[in-house]
């Protein structure tokens, strides 16, 4: 696993070792930041951080600061080192706990993010896709982008707790990846 572009392209990243996490591959991480476009001077906040990957690719890319989020300690550890290997610990913030009491955290700190990349285990899409998108709307910027990775198989998982503006939903192999521009502020009601 390589970074793909940007200030540390071909870098390697160190990915937790286990079947608990799923890397986002070099060929969907590509394709997903072709979508997401520039995102110079942006914070981003990866959820299910895993190796970190994601976030290191938008911090490459010029991101202006990433927070990662994950509670098993593996991939905390795993975040940590590829952040210090690539001299990026700076620029990064990494919140260990579950993705809901981290999103109150972010809230009650007046967080507010212009990219949010997703990437929970496949099992749990579908059950937490609503409740998370209403915990996400405070702490995204006016006009945000949201990653979702989830299984390619079965219904596409909805945000109806913050306000979609455009989306589109690409299948690679197994992952359904879906790109979100997203009405953030507080606004609910999915278009």
């Amino acid at each position: 696993m390589r970074v793909i572009a940007g200030t540390h392209r071909g870098r390697r990243l160190r990915a937790p070792r286990g079947a608990t996490t799923r890397p986002t591959s070099d060929r969907v991480r590509e394709a997903i930041f072709a979508m997401v476009g520039d995102c110079t001077g942006w914070s981003v906040l990866d959820l299910f951080a895993g190796s970190g990957a994601m976030g290191i690719e938008a911090l490459s890319r010029g991101a202006a600061g990433a927070t990662f989020v994950d509670s098993d300690p593996l991939a905390v550890a795993c975040v940590r080192a590829n952040l210090d290997a690539l001299d990026l610990a700076g620029s990064a913030r990494i919140v260990v706990r579950d993705w809901n009491a981290a999103l109150r955290q972010e809230a009650q700190r007046g967080a507010h993010y212009d990219l949010c990349v997703i990437d929970p285990p496949y099992s749990v899409v579908a059950g937490i896709s609503s409740s998370m998108s209403r915990a996400l709307a405070p702490i995204l910027s006016e006009y945000a982008t949201v990653i979702l990775e989830g299984p390619a198989e079965g219904p596409v998982p909805t945000m109806d707790g913050i306000r979609v503006i455009e989306r589109s939903d690409r299948i690679y192999g197994s992952t359904r990846v879906s790109v979100m521009r997203v009405h953030g502020a507080g606004v609910t009601g999915e278009s």
